[in-house]
């Protein structure tokens, strides 16, 4: 006759506390969308007289999101701005309160990125010699006699393309900028029947900007953006298609610049979402070996992929690279040492619980990045299972220790 082995009482107790601690810790992570990148752009402002202007005030306006920056010119003229996100800018000078010249379309990435520079002496003889020649949309008479039927019906038709080229460019900066207002929009709805319809709006002006021009990084990354929070906000079916539609996007996306690292670090957020661990984990390498200031968050990402999946043994390596990439990445030592608690065994003789080597370090290392950070109490609890204590020495940057 087969026999049940009898388990003891108190064994069968931390075990129970085990797993309730786990699971109050929060294995159900959420990847981040979200990345940092900074870059430098600078200039020089010349004034008619071709010495630099002293405190013009430069004005820098992201296109591609909301953001807005301010610096002023040296004695010399010159211009600088450093720790600016990466992205799509449109650049004004003013001069006495005046602005003086714009520059649209600017994109500001890592490395060295070209000058940019604002010459009023230039700028005042381009504006005559504009003026002269397309004074009111009309050759003045001395164009006309200077030139032969030919070249006057040529310039006449540049006129009128390039008039229907300013009417279709206003069309897409009023799609584009409708739909950046509704992903703004539908990024900030608490409520989520909200949040599918100014997402959905804003994929629908984009996919209107695209098809007036289809050759825009800003525009297909906004429509992956957009497509990817509708796909968040939704369930079954509906999920699966926007998220679809996202990755499809931002394969647009690289199908322009292929060295995007932020667009592969969100293809890597589909894909693990949808528990893709293969194809996530392909994309968020990609995003790590481009940009290695992202090789961190990309790493965690990919844990949490693997947490969400059910594989935590596999996300521990994961968590450890992210460490390995940014030593004070709080988050990724907390998760780490919960992965690590998951494969903690309880001695049945005396319930004691023995997590493998390290674990406790892990949540110690939190509390010293994060002492009031939102995985704090739970660290301290995990300390208090393994029956160890906080280290005094992990306090806040500048806090006194406490006493021995």
């Amino acid at each position: 006759m087969l026999r049940l082995k009898t388990v003891d009482r108190r064994e069968l107790s931390m075990l129970a506390q085990l797993r309730t601690s786990i699971l109050l810790a929060g294995f159900a992570l959420l990847a981040s969308t979200a990345w940092a990148q900074t870059t430098t752009l600078q200039g020089d402002v010349k004034g008619a007289d071709g010495q630099g202007v002293k405190g013009a005030v430069i004005d820098l306006t992201r296109t591609d999101i909301k953001g807005h920056y301010t610096v002023k010119t040296d004695k010399k003229g010159h211009w600088l701005y450093t720790g600016l996100p990466a992205g799509m800018y449109d650049i004004s000078c003013s001069v006495n309160g005046q602005v003086v010249d714009k520059v649209s379309g600017v994109k500001s990435g890592y490395g060295d990125n070209p000058p940019v520079n604002f010459d009023m002496k230039k700028m005042e003889e381009a504006k005559a010699a504009t003026q002269q020649a397309n004074a009111n949309g009309q050759l003045t008479e001395q164009q006309q006699r200077s030139m032969s039927k030919e070249q006057k019906e040529q310039y006449e038709a540049t006129l009128k393309k390039n008039q229907e080229t300013i009417k279709k460019n206003k069309a897409l900066n009023d799609a584009y900028n409708t739909a950046k207002d509704a992903l703004t929009k539908a990024q900030g709805d608490t409520d989520k029947a909200a949040k599918v319809t100014d997402y959905q709006a804003a994929a629908d002006a984009f996919n209107k900007a695209a098809a007036m021009d289809d050759k825009q990084e800003a525009i297909w990354a906004g429509l992956g953006d957009s497509e990817y929070g509708l796909g968040q906000a939704q369930t079954g079916d509906d999920r699966t298609k926007a998220f679809d539609a996202a990755i499809d996007a931002y394969k647009k996306v690289l199908a322009i610049n292929p060295n995007e690292a932020a667009i592969y670090n969100q293809m890597g957020n589909i894909y693990g979402a949808q528990k893709k661990i293969p194809e996530a984990t392909d994309m968020l390498t990609k995003a790590a070996q481009l940009d290695p200031a992202m090789a961190a968050k990309a790493y965690y990402n990919m844990g949490a992929n693997l947490v969400n999946s059910g594989n935590g043994d596999q996300a521990v390596d994961f968590f450890q690279k992210a460490i390995a990439a940014d030593p004070s990445y709080a988050d990724a030592h907390y998760q780490l040492g919960i992965c690590l608690m998951g494969k903690a065994a309880v001695d049945p003789k005396t319930g004691k619980i023995t997590p493998p080597a390290g674990t406790a370090d892990e949540f110690q290392k939190y509390l010293q990045l994060k002492p009031d950070g939102p995985n704090a109490q739970s660290s301290k609890d995990m300390l208090a299972s393994l029956g160890e204590t906080v280290d005094v020495k992990y306090n806040a940057p500048g806090a006194k220790k406490k006493k021995q």
